[in-house]
């Protein structure tokens, strides 16, 4: 598993039209993992939008990925503002065959949280839900759970509040090849968060956490808490 970063050149139309369309930008991404003739498989890898630039401005994308994609088949010119920086192994940098109940790691997850009702799913805007949301999908599905900053003290008034700071709430809009129009609520969430299950929680590593990963979503990055 492979962790790549790419330097936009916000110069480039092509860039532009691209960031104003996350399903374009994954478009656009997929060509380094598919020759032209084949479409890009399902799953092949997962990708985010920094909210930080670079020292010139420059937007920044992650893309994690089972293999090693060719650049240059994006073949748009100036697309990138400067070379691809070097890939970094993750299972060796995160020591992932070694992973155990009880390791903390600060995180960045971009992500839709959401319910279904008739059907449909809805955005969850409130902050407390949008918490419930991600501590029920580490605990029941992706084996970590969200280490609390207070415990609760009925003298002092106090409550239980996870380590995690939610920001970036935004409606992101595309439009699929056929026309179709999409509207999917995300938000940035940055925290702590503590493993439960090395062997799930391996699997949201590699496999993405929740609904829309073609904009730009689900993309768990950690680094161990020393």
């Amino acid at each position: 598993m492979f962790l790549h970063r790419l330097h936009l050149n916000l110069r480039c139309r092509e860039v532009r039209r691209d960031l104003a369309d996350p399903y374009q930008l994954h478009a656009t991404l997929c060509r380094a993992f598919s020759p032209e003739d084949k479409r890009c498989l399902p799953g092949a890898f997962l990708w985010r939008l920094e909210p930080e630039t670079d020292a010139s401005s420059a937007p920044r994308i992650l893309i994690q990925s089972r293999e090693i994609p060719d650049w240059p088949r994006i073949n748009l010119s100036n697309w990138l503002e400067r070379d691809p920086d070097p890939a970094v192994n993750l299972v060796e940098r995160l020591k992932m065959d070694a992973m155990r109940a009880g390791q903390r790691y600060r995180f960045r997850l971009r992500a839709n949280p959401a319910t279904s009702k008739n059907g449909k799913r809805l955005g969850l805007l409130k902050l407390e839900d949008q918490e419930a949301w991600l501590l029920r999908k580490g605990q029941k599905q992706h084996g970590f759970t969200l280490p609390c900053l207070t415990a609760f003290d009925a003298y002092e008034g106090t409550e239980a509040r996870v380590d995690v700071r939610i920001s970036q709430e935004q409606m992101l809009r595309a439009r699929q090849h056929d026309g179709n129009g999409i509207r999917v609520f995300s938000v940035l969430f940055d925290g702590t968060l503590e493993v439960t299950e090395p062997d799930a929680f391996r699997v949201a590593l590699t496999s993405g956490i929740g609904h829309g990963k073609a904009l730009g979503l689900g993309l768990l990055s950690v680094i161990p808490v020393s």
